[in-house]
């Protein structure tokens, strides 16, 4: 009977809460297909290893756990060959002009270490406490403050010099 619940509880967990499971995936993927495929790896994932999950309460970080690790599973087996989506091959076949400046946040995230950028994924686009994203990455709190704080100290050093550059 148990078996039954644990399945009920995720895939309810899943519906209720599929856009932001979807946005965490292409958070890290940045393709609608490759982000559904991670997607889709990460719902069997959960399914085959659901009695995996001790305390019902901690569904959803097991659930990103999962996803975070099958995307970055993904990543590396892309070895970080990424074909741009029709949209954006489109707007540069335009010729159409890129209407911001310098600062790209996706580009400036893609350039932060891993270990920063799931932290700042985590905490700031999905709205996780700081013990919910301690839970998703396996990590400590304080390991998880520290990663924090030296990722805004980063991204605080890149809006340095976008302004300086702007600046002259």
């Amino acid at each position: 009977m148990r078996n039954i619940d644990e399945k009920s509880m995720v895939m309810q967990f899943i519906s209720l809460n599929k856009d932001s499971i979807y946005r965490l995936a292409y958070s890290y993927v940045r393709n609608k297909d490759d982000a559904l495929d991670v997607v889709q790896d990460a719902i069997y994932k959960a399914m085959k290893t659901k009695a995996s999950l001790k305390d019902p309460s901690a569904v959803k970080s097991w659930f990103y756990r999962i996803v975070v690790h099958t995307s970055l599973d993904f990543l590396r087996k892309r070895k970080k060959v990424q074909p741009m989506e029709d949209e954006k091959l489109q707007t540069f076949m335009d010729g159409a002009e890129d209407v911001y400046s310098d600062i790209d946040i996706e580009k400036t995230l893609e350039e932060l270490p891993e270990k920063y950028r799931s932290v700042i994924v985590l905490r700031f686009f999905e709205d996780l406490k700081i013990e919910e994203v301690a839970d998703v990455l396996n990590e400590n709190v304080n390991t998880i403050k520290t990663r924090l704080y030296q990722a805004l100290h980063v991204l605080k050093g890149e809006m340095k010099d976008y302004i300086s550059k702007e600046e002259r």
